[in-house]
């Protein structure tokens, strides 16, 4: 899947109502587990978590170099 330009995957797990997801911003690879019976849920709330990733990434300052 795709949100503003980042690649992601979203995926259940073998314990019901666990999603494993994975998305990449930059060179940081950044994975984590949601808890949700919706997966419409599990992949807003991975949106929203590259959302907060990228306006991160915006105020930091380039490396020099």
């Amino acid at each position: 899947m795709n949100h503003r330009g980042v690649e992601f995957t979203v995926a259940k797990t073998a314990i019901p109502g666990i999603w494993q997801w994975q998305f990449r911003v930059g060179e940081q690879v950044k994975t984590g587990k949601t808890e949700t019976k919706i997966d419409l849920l599990a992949i807003r709330r991975v949106q929203l978590r590259i959302d907060r990733e990228l306006k991160r990434s915006a105020r930091r300052p380039e490396p020099a170099g």
